[in-house]
């Protein structure tokens, strides 16, 4: 293997990775993601010591300990392209000798779980304490299609599926479906409504909402609020999962996403208290990450 080139893995001065200015052993391997920077603090102050925070951009991390098990948390901003770089430089922390600038032979397998807000697409999903599992992301962002590996890990059937039912416009980037972590899924996200998350590369015309811009498409949702999947159904929208899910499956870490529903596109519902049950989602992630 070829040594990577300084401008493809760029490093601070410090020798820490460029975006997350984080050094190997800053972070634990099992690492909560979320996009808002001030959830960090609020997820953090769960912990029961605290031994690193760092902040770069709209990336913040806290790492520390809660009930023995180290963890990490962090802030990735929104969007598909900030996932895509925070989740490749995870991997370089653990997996890419910053000084030697070769891969290690050893390969760690990292524990990527994303607490986020998100949108209901069925009518039968409430905006109050309401927890998703993204079983399934469906992304409208086209980000798998330039990887080399990317066609080969998502999963071609629901793809394909996506696309033939929905009557894709070839015009729009093409979506790319993946399915989240078995293992997460098992461990993690057992007992709550499980379905097919659509990401998004945008928050208002791309989820189908106009403010002085018209929409091209305004009928996705109605049409993807039918279409199903191996008995799933789509859930809801968000504008992360996909890209963290793809990215993880290329490198071998295992990827979750679990979303508290604060609005219902379908019922036109919105939960402005939803702070509270943001807590009692964090409260029960931390405590099933804690046992991985």
């Amino acid at each position: 293997m070829d040594r990577i080139n300084k401008s493809e893995l760029v490093l601070n001065s410090d020798g820490s990775i460029y975006h997350l200015n984080l050094c190997p052993g800053d972070v634990a391997e099992t690492i909560m993601l979320v996009g808002d920077p001030g959830r960090v603090k609020i997820i953090a102050n769960f912990f029961d010591t605290i031994e690193l925070e760092k902040q770069n951009r709209e990336i913040n991390t806290v790492t520390g300990t809660y009930k023995g098990k180290r963890l990490s948390v962090m802030s990735t901003g929104m969007g598909t392209d900030n996932i895509e770089i925070v989740v490749n430089e995870l991997d370089a922390l653990f997996n890419v000798d910053l000084k030697t600038r070769y891969f290690k032979e050893e390969k760690t397998r990292l524990n990527l779980i994303r607490i986020g807000t998100s949108g209901a697409l069925q009518p039968d999903i409430p905006v109050i304490e309401s927890f998703v599992v993204s079983e399934y992301g469906i992304g409208l962002d086209g980000l798998a299609y330039f990887y080399e590996k990317g066609e080969e890990i998502m999963d071609s059937n629901l793809t394909d599926s996506f696309i033939k039912e929905l009557n894709w416009d070839n015009k729009l980037p093409k979506p790319y479906g993946i399915k989240a972590s078995e293992y997460l899924l098992e461990k993690v996200g057992f007992d709550w409504r499980k379905g097919i998350t659509l990401t998004a590369p945008g928050f208002y015309a791309p989820q189908g909402r106009e403010l002085r811009l018209k929409v091209k498409d305004n009928t996705i949702i109605d049409r993807a609020r039918i279409f199903k999947y191996k008995g799933q159904d789509v859930t809801n929208f968000e504008m992360e999962t996909s890209a963290l899910y793809i990215i993880s499956a290329m490198l071998g870490h295992n990827a979750l996403t679990v979303c508290d529903i604060i609005a219902n596109r379908v019922n036109d519902e919105f939960n402005p208290n939803y702070k509270e049950s943001m807590l009692a989602l964090i409260s029960q992630v931390i405590e099933r990450i804690s046992k991985l």
